[in-house]
């Protein structure tokens, strides 16, 4: 290849590197079930991370994960390397983000305290383990009840409060948008809106109030009653899919981890609803709960104080209310 030619070559490939966003990042997403399989599928696709770690207790479970994954590559034109792993650790090593989806699902006949005490002595021995190989790393909490683990992942990581971040606003808020959208007839793509609070059926706060369609106020073109519905189906968003499915979702719990990491990796400052730790922001002291964040290289950069009317506010003071009692449970 002659000298001129290998130049442009060179150029072209960083360009395109630079343009999207492939930076020397390894991500490892810990369980490699529907939800954890779904997060690496997403986070390859959008090819802006050089390495993803799946990882599982289950024998040759993230292995044979990663493999199926790894053969779509040339299908879907990405070049991240995807890898499994029984249970070693090792393999995680030098991670710059960390998904944690692993813990069981409540069941029939199991207390709330009992699904805690299992998800939490999972939670907390995946963070020790991490944290072993991947010290600088990011974590992202998706195991469920998810305020609760995200307040005992910062509570007992003894890393900065700005590296733990809980995922459910984010998908909370893409749900929101999507019944937005049908019942304003338009793509969810032009609709803007956010949900805070505490990622549950009676603790998630869909703000119809701030959400628009393309700059306009949707309670200017949907009645209050239409949107008390849209609030209500936001709600329930979760559970109405595990009642269709008989499991829990994972397309867009997965794609709602990809957008969120590849702000962090990709130092993309978006911003979105996580549940993040509080110090007197919104009222709140001492609890991990949903509110809009700036999301960049170093976590969660900033929050977004929104101006909430009385009867947010309200509805603030109750979710926060059911997050602590949650939480006490640990």
């Amino acid at each position: 290849m002659e000298f001129s030619q290998k130049i442009v070559l060179d150029f072209v490939n960083s360009r395109y590197q630079k343009k999207n966003h492939i930076v020397m990042s390894k991500i490892s997403v810990i369980g490699a079930g529907n939800v954890g399989a779904s997060c690496a599928e997403y986070i390859a696709i959008k090819n802006f991370a050089a390495e993803v770690v799946l990882l599982d207790i289950k024998e040759n479970f993230a292995e044979g994960k990663a493999l199926d994954l790894m053969q779509t590559a040339a299908l879907n034109g990405f070049d991240t390397r995807i890898s499994g792993s029984t249970n070693d650790y090792t393999k995680t090593a030098g991670s710059d983000v960390v998904v944690i989806t692993s813990g069981i699902p409540r069941k029939p006949g199991m207390t709330r305290e009992e699904l805690i005490g299992i998800n939490a002595g999972i939670v907390k021995t995946v963070m020790e383990n991490c944290l072993a190989h991947s010290p600088n790393a990011i974590f992202v909490i998706v195991s469920n009840p998810m305020d609760t683990m995200t307040y005992l992942a910062k509570s007992n990581a003894g890393v900065s409060k700005h590296k733990i971040i809980g995922m459910g606003g984010a998908l909370d808020s893409a749900r929101f948008k999507y019944y937005l959208s049908t019942a304003l007839g338009c793509p969810a793509s032009d609709v803007d809106g956010m949900v805070i609070g505490g990622h549950g059926d009676t603790t998630m706060i869909p703000l119809t109030r701030m959400a628009s369609y393309k700059g306009v106020p949707v309670s200017q073109m949907l009645s209050s009653d239409v949107l008390a519905k849209v609030k209500a189906d936001t709600m329930v968003g979760g559970a109405t899919l595990t009642g269709m499915l008989g499991t829990s979702a994972w397309y867009a719990p997965g794609a709602a981890v990809s957008v969120l990491v590849q702000s962090l990796v990709c130092d993309q400052k978006k911003m979105m609803p996580c549940c993040v730790s509080l110090d007197g922001e919104y009222g709140q002291s001492d609890i991990c709960i949903g509110v809009p964040v700036i999301l960049g290289k170093n976590g969660w950069e900033k929050i977004i104080e929104l101006e909430l009317n009385d009867e947010e506010k309200a509805e603030f003071e109750k979710s926060a209310a059911a997050v602590r009692s949650m939480n006490s449970a640990l």
